[in-house]
């Protein structure tokens, strides 16, 4: 008996993992009625999506950030709100703030608490750091206990719950540096680059013209949240996890065995989070690919989007023009790889 159920809960999982990779595929065809080229970005949104991460999604104005993300939402089946982020937004235009309600009929006035648009199944965060971190640091309870705290009230928000945000460099004017906190807390931290001169081509000619895409809702709430259960029962090999953890502890200069160059370069490495997140965002990626098991090649493919906010340079990194990109990579080619060649 206790075997028939456990063979039901494996086709059952099969059948899941299945449906991930469909839901996938749907919503990337939906996608690419708007969105051209940037199929990693896309990919790594997908992924966090699937994994029940958060997302930054760091780009020049003008590279559809905020257009893919709103797309994104019209395809789920999810309730949406924007966060236009401003010098001047305060705490309470995120979350929420108590106002004082009177009864007509008894006259008695008492406090209501008015929810703000983090209460949403997709928030947009949209140029996330220009705003002052005070105002920043409204997301940090959201992002991680999915929940807000306002007036001594405790009040859970609805899931599935992402918050995907945009920033323009921090060179640019304007803008303030995210906390190590806040940026702790977004699985990736994904690069959009200039598009190839014929996708932009492509875009220009869609985009003056009348030609209007008409979108579908492909994947539901409730579906988002059984891809990430049948997510976190992909099959692991302690090998890849220890592989994963080396390359992450490797980031760190206090770690007796880090590189030369990290200790030289780097005033803070990356934390547990990004353990879990190489291994979360692994998972999600081997059923996108159709396996059930996670492979080395699967942790190195997300080792950038992962570790690059997450690894503080240091002055001497500064003065050699050595990114927290290059010491990722740097960290691939010297940390070894299991022999068993998953």
């Amino acid at each position: 008996m206790f075997e028939t159920i456990s063979q039901n809960k494996e086709t059952d999982d099969l059948i899941y993992a299945e449906k991930l990779r469909e839901g996938s595929r749907r919503i990337r065809d939906e996608l690419r009625k708007v969105i051209v080229g940037q199929d990693k970005v896309i990919e790594h949104v997908l992924l966090a999506l699937f994994t029940g991460g958060h997302c930054l999604i760091t780009g020049v104005p003008g590279l559809a950030k905020t257009l893919l993300i709103r797309t994104i939402a019209q395809i789920l089946d999810l309730k949406f709100k924007r966060i236009q982020f401003t010098p001047d937004l305060m705490p309470s235009d995120i979350v929420g703030t108590d106002v004082i309600e009177e009864d007509r009929t008894t006259g008695r006035r008492q406090f209501q608490f008015v929810k703000g648009p983090v209460f949403a199944n997709i928030v947009l965060a949209d140029e996330i750091n220009r705003t002052p971190p005070k105002t920043q640091a409204a997301l940090l309870e959201a992002m991680q206990e999915h929940q807000v705290t306002a007036g001594g009230k405790t009040y859970e928000l609805d899931e599935p719950f992402f918050v995907l945000a945009t920033q323009n460099p921090i060179e640019l004017e304007g803008t303030y540096p995210l906390p190590e906190a806040q940026l702790d807390r977004f699985m990736f931290n994904i690069v959009v680059d200039y598009l190839k001169e014929e996708d932009e081509v492509q875009v220009v000619t869609a985009t003056t013209s009348n030609y209007t895409p008409q979108l579908r809702r492909v994947v539901t709430g409730p579906e988002v949240i059984a891809f990430q259960e049948v997510v976190r029962k992909v099959p692991l090999a302690e090998q890849v996890a220890q592989y994963a953890v080396r390359l992450v502890a490797a980031s760190r200069p206090t770690t007796h065995n880090a590189p030369d160059f990290v200790k030289n370069w780097v005033s803070w490495g990356a934390g547990l989070r990004a353990s879990q997140n190489l291994i979360l965002g692994a998972k999600a990626r081997a059923i996108m690919q159709g396996r059930y098991n996670v492979a080395v090649d699967d942790i190195k493919t997300l080792a950038l989007p992962v570790l690059r906010h997450r690894i503080l340079t240091n002055f001497y990194a500064e003065s050699e023009k050595v990114t927290s990109e290059d010491i990722v990579r740097r960290l691939l080619e010297v940390v070894p790889e299991p022999k068993s060649g998953l």
